[in-house]
C-alpha cells in the first residue's frame, strides 16, 4: 500500500458575529470580554473549524450535517461535545491525530495571552499533547468586518495518519 494514501489533511473554516454580553468562548476557554460570539450553539468559532478540520481529514461529514443548527438539542450546546464527538467518529475510522494548525482572525481581544491555555484545553478535548496543537491570533488591522471588531473567522488545518 502506498503510505501516501495513509496520510491525509483536512481543512476547517468557522466565522461568527460578536455581540455585547460576554462572557467570549474561544478555544474551549471563557475569557473575561463583554462580546460573545453569535451563533446557535456557544459558537466557539476555534472549535468549530477544529472539528470541521478532523471531519474532512477522514472524509466524514461536516459540523453541520452532523449536528445541525435547527436540532433544539443543539441550542447553546458546548462546542467541545461536538468536538468530542467527531474525534470519536474519527478514531473509529482507524485514524490518529498528528497536528493541528490553526489561525484565529479577531480585532480584539488579544490572543496570546490565552493561546497556551486553548491549546491545553483543545488537548484535553482531543486527548493529544498541546505541542500538536499550533494557534496564531490574526487582526484584521482595523479593516473589514474582522478589524472592526464585528466578525471572527477560524480557519484549521488537521494532520491525520491511519496506521497501515
Amino acid at each position: 500500500m502506498d503510505p501516501m494514501q495513509d496520510l491525509r489533511i483536512g481543512l476547517g473554516m468557522d466565522s461568527h458575529r460578536l455581540e455585547s454580553g460576554g462572557p467570549l468562548t474561544i478555544g474551549g476557554v471563557k475569557l473575561d470580554y463583554p462580546f460573545h460570539f453569535v451563533g446557535h450553539s456557544d459558537a466557539d468559532v476555534l472549535l468549530h473549524a477544529i472539528t470541521d478540520a478532523i471531519l474532512s481529514s477522514a472524509n466524514l461529514p461536516d459540523i453541520g450535517e452532523l449536528f445541525p443548527n435547527n436540532l433544539p438539542e443543539n441550542k447553546g450546546r458546548d462546542s467541545a461535545d461536538f468536538l468530542k464527538a467527531a474525534v470519536a467518529l474519527f478514531r473509529d475510522q482507524g485514524w490518529v491525530l498528528v497536528q493541528l494548525d490553526c489561525v484565529i482572525e479577531m480585532e480584539r481581544p488579544k490572543l496570546s495571552p490565552h493561546k497556551g491555555e486553548m491549546s491545553i484545553r483543545i488537548g484535553e478535548i482531543l486527548g493529544i499533547e498541546p505541542d500538536r496543537i499550533r494557534i496564531k491570533g490574526k487582526t484584521g488591522e482595523g479593516v473589514g468586518e474582522i478589524g472592526r471588531g464585528e466578525l471572527a473567522r477560524s480557519t484549521c488545518i488537521a494532520l491525520a495518519y491511519r496506521p497501515g
